[in-house]
């Protein structure tokens, strides 16, 4: 039966209070399931096959079948995805057989830059999802990206050694691969994020052992060197020099670090930021910039009343500074270098070619006070000299 309006109320109004009435004896059809969504590969006997967390992505293994960094017990198993909505991997544990995941930045801007990207996760899982919204952000600049999988604390594996291995082990295989995928190999680095961050860090302070102990005749990628050409860590973890009585010597090949953390909010990452700007800042380390804002949260992390989301990577982050990051990290990305077109010398590699020779600095400690001059008068008589 049509429906009649007889009312004073305009009937475009009318109908806008009767639509939940209307609706609620409407019967929907049921929502259909979620399309695409990466599910996890099947166990074999092989080596577990990593699955692509985005469309597109081409996914190789870090070590050869055998390799002395795997173990033969748990190479087998396969890995597990968890979703975060919209059909997106966000986490992935149960990584025995670690992997690097390759995107192409846009061929018309192609700059030859490369960025692998490091999760977080605090070692217990990879935060996948930190790193796939910069997959499309840099691909519009020119740039590839890598998706690192390295192996967990929570899998059994020290992420001083272990993970920082992966990590050294993906920038070689990426220079490797740097004219198939065209690529600059002098402009390939990483960029972590929080446990991802202090893979990152550390990654530029142990290239130089991991090179050596991997120049073996049977490696094939024995002459690559793993040396990142430069490292961004967002909201890091600790590195090597946090509480550290020995802490490691400082290459003089050090790659120039953009760091990016919310300061009070996040003091403990901000301090483990400031620990590591500090130490490069006395070794003299050229281009190592620092960004702390002053307000922010570390992803994860329960807010307060009135206080800006704790979300991570590239969002807005409630429109706080502190959302803004990734702009900075652009401007110095550029300042650098890195923007330029293929084979072009980066401003960074000049600059540490210049600063090789560099000796750390040292602060001085106070010149003592000068000792107080004695008077040659002789004093009044009746009066002591003191």
């Amino acid at each position: 039966m049509p429906l009649t309006l007889r009312s004073s109320v305009p009937a475009f109004l009318l109908l806008g209070l009767l639509a939940p009435a209307l609706a609620a004896e409407a019967v929907l059809p049921p929502l259909p399931a979620p399309q695409r969504v990466p599910a996890a590969g099947p166990k074999t006997d092989a080596p577990y096959a990593p699955v692509a967390v985005l469309p597109g992505g081409v996914v190789l293994p870090l070590y050869p079948s055998g390799s002395p960094y795997l173990r033969a017990d748990k190479v087998t198993e396969p890995e597990v995805y968890q979703l975060w909505g919209a059909g997106l991997v966000g986490a992935v544990t149960s990584i025995h057989n670690p992997s690097i995941e390759f995107h192409a930045g846009n061929g018309q801007l192609n700059t030859g830059a490369a960025v692998i990207l490091a999760g977080g996760g605090g070692h217990r899982s990879l935060n996948v999802g930190e790193a796939t919204p910069l997959v499309q952000f840099l691909a519009h600049q020119g740039v590839s990206t890598i998706i690192l999988r390295n192996r967990l604390r929570s899998d059994g594996y020290e992420p001083k050694t272990d993970g920082v291995n992966d990590a050294l082990q993906a920038i070689k295989l990426v220079r490797a691969y740097a004219q198939e995928w065209k690529l600059d190999p002098a402009k390939i680095g990483i960029m972590g994020f929080s446990a991802g961050a202090e893979l990152a860090m550390n990654a530029g302070l142990l290239w130089e052992d991991f090179d050596r102990a991997n120049d073996v005749p049977a490696n094939p990628l024995a002459k690559i060197s793993s040396r990142p050409d430069f490292i961004a860590s967002i909201y890091p973890g600790p590195s090597l020099f946090f509480r550290n009585d020995t802490p490691p010597a400082i290459p003089r090949a050090m790659p120039p670090t953009f760091l990016a953390c919310a300061g009070q909010g996040d003091w403990i990452h901000a301090l483990w930021a400031v620990n590591f700007y500090e130490a490069m800042l006395m070794d003299g380390v050229p281009n190592i910039e620092m960004m702390l804002y002053a307000r922010g949260r570390h992803p994860g992390d329960k807010t307060g009343p009135g206080e800006p989301p704790a979300t991570g990577s590239i969002s807005n982050m409630g429109g706080i500074p502190f959302g803004t990051w990734s702009a900075r990290y652009l401007d110095w990305f550029r300042d650098l270098g890195f923007l330029n077109k293929p084979g072009v010398v980066t401003q960074a590699a000049q600059d540490v070619a210049a600063s090789l020779t560099r000796q750390p600095r040292t602060l001085r400690p106070p010149a003592p006070p000068p000792a107080p001059r004695r008077s040659r008068r002789r004093p009044p008589d009746g009066i002591l000299p003191l």
